[in-house]
């Protein structure tokens, strides 16, 4: 008993000691007060500029890493291994690809855009503004409810309706803005694209030698505008956020003390980065959702382009599986996100909305219990009014937070359609760099394979990775150019000849053998893998397919093309000259109908094969270039119209490069280049009449040894 006495008497000492180590700390703190939140903040500051310099030098050391991919050309084998899909999230390169990006949608200082964003943000500010004055005046109108002053409060509900008239028109302005803004992106990032992916035959580089960007198309005209909006929606759910933010925050500051609002700020922020650390990567799941959209759609437009094909052979069956695949594929994905947002959207609510409610209460409350310096709160009205303003602003303060950890969501979107965009620019700059990267399915060698096919097989990669000279010259000749397949294959390993002025080349071979990419080479298509190619500039090559694309335009802009009205003035060409040249062809008749010259329509439907074939060979005759390419263009069109087109062709000093196997084109040649189909070629003089006999001879020797076999028969039924 006398132990526990003395610990008793103990106690109070003990308790007292406590207390008044408490008290002293409290007056230190108290009398440091404003340099220790001083000390915090630069520290809090300090810790945020490491934290941006830590990852601009990661980012510039990526970039340093990944710019050797640009700096060489070639032709890069994609099909050796599988590449992984990069994957998409809000990381330095996220930040790289949208300062890109901002560059071009917002290119200088003087700009509309630039202009629209610093009026955009005035009316955020204004707005920011205006809700704080509207929580101060909550808390009066409470005040005076509390007090019953009851002309305090109809006064506070007066000013209430007068501030009603510029939120709402500042409210409207903002949706305006926004609205504005992503217009103005959109009709830049479009306007870009189209200045890149037309250049220099880029867009023909990304569809048949590169295989890094599926459905261009889409990417141009849905992914940009789903980026433009995003980009404009972010800054609007993001900068007023954060400007509400500081504002409140300081003003809270200033009522319920600095400490309780770092507290519940540490605390706030700790469950943010928990929230971050379980959010899924809603950016990687947008980018590859558009990708199983854009094959879904790319599905259809294949069929609707082969539509004919594909009911000659019944293959509607596999088609539906086909689309069926597709769609199943793009439904699952679309249901995975579904799934992961319902999980995501019930932590999130959980944590924004009632965990960060129930620390703001606590926070709301510091005045009333606690005496906060530079504040004096006399009666039940003043702790209301300050109660209800803290609310308020606290209430404004989280829901900016919020929206703030909303937006993150939709940053991770938009880092999904930054990462599209900025791959299709990044593949173009490759392109018009002479980098390609393709997967190469050429034939592979195996044991049944004969030696030049294995050799070529083999020398294919070498030859892919290699480069050539384009000289501009008055003459076309190929000085040891291979000639390789899309597949990879190399056709002729060194092709030689030449085509002179006035000296008409005929190229015939089997299919496959390289003739059309010899035309994609001339025409600037394809890349000069070795050799030397000398050739005019390509203003000065013309070429002519089987079936001729007709655009969509009037009927003058058929025969014209791909000049415009301007530039048909410009070369003292009028409707008279066009109807002479029509005339020429035997189709001067297909302007006797309503508009004429200006009649609109798809002529890939109203006109037939034969006359799509005349138009082309018509708009040869209005351009009048030096050489001529001409593939099979005289395949729908009678001897006699034929006859005409060459022989017109020839006195306007047109050089022509004919594949065809009509006999009858053979006279309108001076030299001939044919192609064995094994790697082989052969380039002589043509003798027309020579090659005729030769010809005619072959055919009869040919059908008297498809006689040999029933003469033979008959021989043996009469000798038993």
């Amino acid at each position: 008993m006398a132990v526990q006495s003395r610990i008793l008497l103990s106690s109070p000492p003990s308790e007292k000691t406590i207390k008044e180590l408490i008290s002293v700390l409290t007056n230190l703190y108290l009398k440091n007060r404003t340099k220790i939140s001083r000390a915090v903040y630069l520290s809090l500051f300090v810790a945020l500029i490491g934290r941006i310099y830590h990852a601009i030098s990661e980012q510039k050391a990526a970039s340093v890493q990944q710019a050797a991919l640009h700096r060489q050309p070639g032709t890069t084998s994609a099909g050796g291994e599988a590449k992984t899909r990069e994957r998409v999230e809000i990381n330095r390169e996220f930040f790289k690809n949208l300062l890109r990006l901002l560059k071009i949608v917002i290119p200088g200082w003087k700009s509309k855009e630039l202009r629209l964003l610093i009026s955009h943000s005035l009316f955020l500010v204004v707005r920011t503004l205006i809700s704080l004055y509207v929580a101060e005046l909550d808390g009066k109108l409470v005040s005076s409810l509390v007090r019953r002053k009851g002309k305090e409060f109809f006064k506070g509900i007066a000013w209430w309706m007068v501030v009603a008239v510029p939120a709402t028109f500042t409210n409207a302005m903002l949706s305006y803005h926004q609205c504005k803004l992503a217009l103005q992106y959109r009709s830049r990032l479009t306007n870009y694209l189209h200045t890149r992916y037309l250049h220099n035959m880029t867009f023909y580089g990304l569809l048949a030698l590169d295989d890094r960007i599926k459905n261009a198309d889409q990417l141009i005209a849905v992914d940009v505008s789903r980026f433009s909006n995003s980009l404009a929606e972010l800054y609007s759910n993001l900068a007023k956020p954060i400007l509400d933010m500081i504002i409140y925050n300081y003003s809270l500051s200033r009522s319920v003390g600095g400490e309780g609002l770092f507290i519940m700020s540490l605390l706030v922020q700790v469950s943010a980065n928990v929230m971050r650390a379980l959010t899924p990567p809603f950016g990687k799941y947008v980018a590859e959702e558009a990708r199983l959209e854009g094959e879904f759609r790319f599905q259809h437009s294949r069929l609707i382009e082969n539509s004919e094909e594909i009911a000659l052979y019944h293959g509607h069956e596999t088609e539906k599986d086909t689309l069926d695949k597709g769609y199943f594929t793009l439904i699952k994905h679309v249901n995975r996100i579904l799934r992961r947002r319902l999980y995501h959207g019930v932590m999130e609510d959980f944590v924004i909305k009632y965990f960060w409610g129930a620390l703001g209460l606590m926070l709301c409350s510091v005045p009333v219990f606690f005496k906060i310096p530079g504040q004096t709160l006399r009666g039940m009205g003043d702790r209301t009014e300050s109660f209800v303003t803290n609310r308020r602003m606290l209430l404004s303060s989280s829901d900016a937070f919020g929206r703030v950890m909303f937006s993150y969501k939709e940053i991770t979107e938009l880092a999904g359609y930054t990462s599209r965009v900025s791959a299709l620019i990044s593949v173009m700059d490759s392109i018009q760099a002479g980098h390609f990267e393709k997967s190469l399915i050429s034939s592979a060698p195996n044991a049944d394979t004969d030696e030049e096919t294995k050799a070529s097989a083999v020398a294919a990669p070498t030859v892919l990775n290699g480069r050539g000279k384009i000289v501009e010259s008055s003459e076309i000749e190929f000085i040891d150019v291979p000639i390789v397949s899309p597949n990879g294959d190399v056709l002729v390993e060194k092709l030689n000849f030449s085509v002179k002025p006035g000296k008409h080349l005929l190229i015939v071979g089997p299919n496959g053998c390289g003739k059309s990419s010899l035309f994609r080479i001339l025409g600037g298509l394809w890349p000069v893998y070795g050799g030397t190619v000398r050739k005019p500039s390509y203003g000065d090559i013309f070429y002519i397919p089987q079936r001729p694309y007709l655009s969509r335009g009037t009927l003058r802009q058929q025969i014209i093309y791909p000049d415009g009205v301007r530039e048909m003035r410009d070369k003292k060409v009028g409707d008279d000259d066009l109807l002479r040249i029509l005339s020429t062809v035997d189709i001067e008749g297909i302007v006797d109908r309503p508009h004429g010259w200006d009649a609109e329509e798809e002529w890939r439907d109203v006109l037939s094969g034969g006359l799509q074939q005349r138009v082309a060979m018509a708009r040869l005759f209005y351009h009048r270039p030096k050489y001529a390419i001409l593939d099979e263009c005289t395949s729908s069109v009678t001897l006699e119209i034929e006859k005409a087109m060459y022989e017109q062709a020839k006195d306007l000093g047109i050089t022509l490069m004919t594949v065809s196997h009509r006999r009858s084109l053979w006279r309108y040649h001076d030299n001939i280049l044919q192609f064995d189909g094994q790697g082989n070629y052969i380039f002589t003089k043509l003798d027309a009449e020579k090659r005729l006999q030769l010809e005619d001879e072959k055919e009869e020797l040919e059908l008297q040894l498809r006689a040999v076999p029933e003469l033979e028969g008959r021989l043996q039924e009469l000798t038993t």
